[in-house]
């Protein structure tokens, strides 16, 4: 999705492109990931944003997001660092289960009941 400069800066907050499930890539970084949670825009504090070394605008969408690989670490990202990834291959994270019953056609379907599992630590 391309964002216009009226969507991040001329007051307007951009809708959720993404969706649970959806198998991401971010822009900057390259690592790839799975999106578990959506908030409207930036939740986190201050002082966390200050901290972030891209900083984009809190007034878009953010996702939470298990990263690929990485042992099991999971990251906060604005949507504008967002694409989505076409390699159709799966996510590797011990999490993945937690939230998700199967992964088909390049994204993850949600558990059935779409709770989340306490035996993940969640």
């Amino acid at each position: 999705m391309l964002l216009g400069i009226s969507d991040t800066e001329g007051g307007n907050t951009p809708g959720i492109y993404y969706d649970l499930g959806v198998v991401i890539t971010h822009k900057l970084y390259h690592y790839r990931g799975v999106i578990v949670s959506i908030d409207p825009s930036c939740l986190a504090g201050e002082t966390w944003y200050q901290s972030n070394k891209t900083q984009p605008p809190r007034n878009q969408p953010w996702y939470h997001v298990l990263v690929h690989n990485s042992g099991g670490l999971s990251t906060y990202v604005a949507q504008s660092n967002l694409k989505e990834d076409t390699s159709g291959q799966p996510i590797l994270h011990p999490r993945i289960q937690c939230y998700f019953s199967v992964f088909h056609n390049g994204r993850y379907q949600l558990k059935p009941d779409q709770g989340f599992s306490n035996s993940c630590g969640i």
